[in-house]
């Protein structure tokens, strides 16, 4: 059973920065892939970064690419999202997940590979 707990989400100007992150709980080495997910209001859930835990590949939403960074501290524990330069657009409900992929990387942003999820934490970027 694998636990997970964001933080690290609060309220930021357009072009601001904020970090997420996600501690794992529990048998994180079952999962090879971990990810972060968002939900905006009225919106489907969209995959925005993940990480290959056993190899270190990564992969990212090209919405978010070269301002988000996806990164696994393996003696903390944790799951971090780096978010640079945020805009409006990426206001939204942030949710780390964990989960075993059969399949390519191209794949790892679509959430129905994903078990284990946490609840939630809000990031808001006003303009």
């Amino acid at each position: 059973e694998v636990t997970l707990k964001e933080s690290g989400g609060g309220s930021v100007q357009a072009g601001g920065s904020l970090r997420l992150s996600c501690s794992v709980f529990g048998d994180a080495y079952v999962n090879n892939f971990e990810a972060w997910f968002r939900q905006a209001p009225g919106k489907g859930r969209e995959g925005v970064a993940a990480i290959y835990t056993r190899g270190g590949n990564t992969y990212y939403a090209e919405s978010v690419k070269g301002r988000f960074t996806i990164s696994r501290d393996k003696v903390k524990n944790t799951l971090d999202l780096q978010m640079n330069n945020l805009e409006p657009e990426d206001t939204a409900m942030y949710f780390c997940a964990a989960g075993k992929l059969y399949s390519s990387g191209s794949e790892a942003l679509l959430d129905n590979w994903y078990d284990y999820w946490g609840q939630g934490t809000q990031v808001t970027v006003s303009s």
